[in-house]
Parts: C-alpha cells; structure tokens; sequence
C-alpha cells in the first residue's frame, strides 16, 4: 500500500483553509472523534475561540487493518449545544463518522450537526460537509510517525 507522509507545516496550511470554510457557521461545540481528529480539533477551536471542545472515541483500525465492528464510546455531554462540528483527520470509508453521527443523533436528537477533516476519499460512504483534500491514499500523519 503506497503510504504519502503528512507534515506540520501542511497542517497548519490546510486548518487555515478548513477554518475560512467553518467560521461564519457559529458552531457551539466541536467534537473530535479521537485520536485522529483530536489535533484537529484543538486547532479549530483555538481558530474559533470555542471552548466547548469535546472528543468522542471510536475504534475501527488496528494499525492499518480495519476492524469489522466500530466501538463508540466517551460520548460528551452535549445536552447546551444547538450546533456542533464532528471533526477526524480522514473520512476513508466513511463507517466511522456514520457510527459516530448516529449515536450523537441518538443521544441528541435536537442538535445540527455537520462534520468536518482534512482528507476526503472519495469511495467513502458519506462525504463531509467541510473537506480540504481528496485523496485514495494511506496518509501517514506526522503525529503518529514523528514518536515512533
């Protein structure tokens, strides 16, 4: 599998371009589905001067190999929000944010809510609504592999 390396400073170029997209929405909360939306998200609502920033967990990859169930768990109270951003570092095929989606819909039924990451394929089953790039590619995020 052809893997594509993806730095700090792209980061910092494409937050900036996702953060022109998102700051006339008036978001309450911003959720990451941790881990990989967690940087993310950080930065997003650093860029919103938002601190209602929460992170919910899922599981579906071990390494690189997809898991056949998606555990959710660490659901953030999100009972004071009208409005809320979901944010992950990719969407590849789309299971997870569909999963996440539908238990926060579950829980919180009232709230609006649109979802957001970096890297977009275009084979997944649900496309964001704010997305900086398309890409078919394994994407090293320079926050795993920098540690390792």
């Amino acid at each position: 599998m052809k893997k594509i390396y993806y730095g700090h400073d792209e980061l910092q170029q494409d937050l900036r371009e996702l953060l022109k997209s998102i700051k006339e929405e008036n978001f309450d909360a911003i959720v990451a589905i941790a881990r990989g939306g967690m940087t993310i998200a950080h930065i997003l609502a650093e860029g919103l001067d938002l601190r209602n920033c929460f992170s919910i967990n899922s599981i579906h990859y071990d390494d690189t190999q997809k898991l056949d169930n998606i555990k959710i768990f660490n659901i953030p109270n999100l009972i004071n929000s009208k409005k809320v951003l979901i944010v992950d570092d990719i969407v590849d095929s789309g299971d997870t944010m569909i999963e996440v989606l539908k238990v926060l819909k579950d829980k919180y039924s009232d709230i609006n809510y649109k979802t957001a990451s970096i890297f977009y394929k275009t084979t997944a089953l649900i496309k964001p609504d704010f997305y900086v790039k398309e890409s078919n590619e394994w994407i090293d995020f320079f926050w795993v592999n920098d540690l390792n």
